[in-house]
């Protein structure tokens, strides 16, 4: 009698490889040569940094210039790199590189992990994923080092300006500024501030946007329907986010002033998002400013990017519906396009799971850390679940138990809490009966 073989689905491998990146990146960071003291990590420290940066979060416990050696911020970087291109797209790359054959189950894999919809021409698009990344963050790290040469000198500002250019294109908010500054000292600064907006969006459109756009270069009404959503609701987002930060800010300086004022409320519009990089204290703005980060951190970027959240197609559908509710529409209609209703199922499923995720979560640290005002528990659970990286400063005063329900959410928002959720309760068939359907009041 034939054993049977256990074979994993396409998500589980998406979850489970995960898993083995962060805990390769763990026992890196654990080795003596990772630290600046020369001596092993905390277990924990090790492992919530690994996890922050294979999901592209930016959360810290340890100051990644103070802490981690060379070796140490190079396996961060190479963790950043990997989270925010996706494994999958990674090991796919090495196979081409060594000109393997690709078989097709590696490309029904790959096809979940980028979130593609269709198998043909998987090969294609993630020579172009490689290419345009690598051209996206070498032409941002040369920026960047224009900035950090003068500042640092030539071999330490070419290394920060590579640094934090991935680190901003993987939407990841890791930086080397020191003392858990972010690059604050910089928030008046246009070059540094443009050229990280610049890398945060690109990253957080999309590879399949990348390539609708490419195509359609020339004939921009040509682009698919998923396109035109992302491009949009991002202008939207950052646009009116920049508005509500001026308006919310208006009676305090923690904007900064004159043209700075602009730039800080662009700036963190765009990166609160899901970048996880900060040019003032996201501790000193008002209760309006923190709850509207904490919405723009739940709707994140694009799906199919680097960047996390609910996605902003996610948004948009729900929003199409509930609209053509309130209207008493047939169906919801955008762009000229009627919307599917499975993606509406889809949209609220994503919707609510994120949003319970991040009400247990919260409730879970409240429950272990009643020293903490709850406005700073709920933003560190929003910001864990959207892989932002923005936090108010309690990061480091979390207990053990808190760090791990951290963990545990930015893994969730990383490799998405549907897919998560469906590689641990999938059924590989789905019984044929229906049951009977009874009306409902609602509303």
């Amino acid at each position: 009698m034939k054993k049977s073989r256990m074979r994993f689905s396409n998500l589980q491998i998406v979850s489970l490889g995960y898993i083995c990146v962060i805990l390769l990146g763990t026992l890196l960071l654990l080795l003596p040569c990772a630290t600046a003291n020369g001596q092993s990590t905390n277990i924990l420290d090790a492992l919530f940094t690994a996890v922050s940066a294979s999901c592209v979060t930016g959360l810290v416990v340890v100051d990644t210039a103070t802490h981690w050696t060379l070796f140490g911020q190079l396996v961060i970087l190479l963790l950043i790199q990997i989270g925010g291109l996706g494994f999958m797209t990674i090991s796919l790359s090495l196979l081409l590189l060594m000109r393997k054959r690709i078989g097709l189950r590696y490309r029904e894999v790959m096809v979940e992990s980028i979130n593609s919809t269709q198998i043909g021409g998987i090969i294609r698009l993630t020579r172009k994923i490689l290419i345009g990344t690598l051209f996206f963050e070498g032409l941002g790290a040369m920026v960047l080092s224009l900035r950090f040469i003068p500042q640092f000198g030539v071999i330490q500002g070419m290394y920060f300006g590579i640094f934090h250019a991935v680190s901003a294109f993987c939407n990841a908010g890791f930086d080397l500024m020191g003392n858990y500054a972010s690059i604050v000292a910089y928030s008046a600064d246009p070059l540094v501030n443009l050229t990280l907006i610049g890398l945060i969006t690109i990253g957080g459109l999309g590879f399949l946007v990348w390539e609708d756009v490419w195509i359609n270069r020339k004939k921009l009404h040509h682009l698919r329907l998923q396109s035109k959503i992302v491009l949009s609701s991002s202008v939207i987002l950052t646009v009116c986010g920049a508005m509500l930060f001026l308006v919310l800010e208006r009676n305090s300086a923690s904007l900064g002033t004159g043209t700075e004022r602009i730039w800080t409320a662009v700036f963190q519009s765009c990166t609160v998002r899901t970048a996880g990089f900060n040019s003032i204290d996201p501790a000193a703005l008002t209760g309006g400013s923190k709850l509207l980060m904490m919405l723009l951190m739940f709707i994140g970027g694009s799906p199919g990017s680097t960047a996390g959240g609910i996605k902003t197609t996610t948004i948009v559908v729900i929003l199409m519906y509930t609209l053509a509710g309130i209207r008493h529409e047939r169906s919801a209609n955008i762009f000229g396009r009627s919307l599917e209703e499975q993606a509406l199922h889809k949209a609220i499923s994503v919707f609510f799971v994120n949003l319970l995720l991040v009400i247990f979560g919260s409730l879970a640290i409240c429950a272990v850390q009643k020293d903490l005002p709850l406005s700073d528990i709920v933003f560190e659970a929003f910001s864990a679940m959207g892989t932002v990286g923005i936090t108010t400063g309690i990061t480091r005063e979390l207990t053990v138990f808190a760090q791990c329900v951290l963990i545990f959410l930015m893994y969730c928002g990383r490799v998405g809490s549907i897919t998560f959720a469906i590689a641990l309760l999938e059924r590989k068939a789905t019984p044929p009966v229906t049951l009977p359907t009874e009306r409902l009041t609602i509303g």
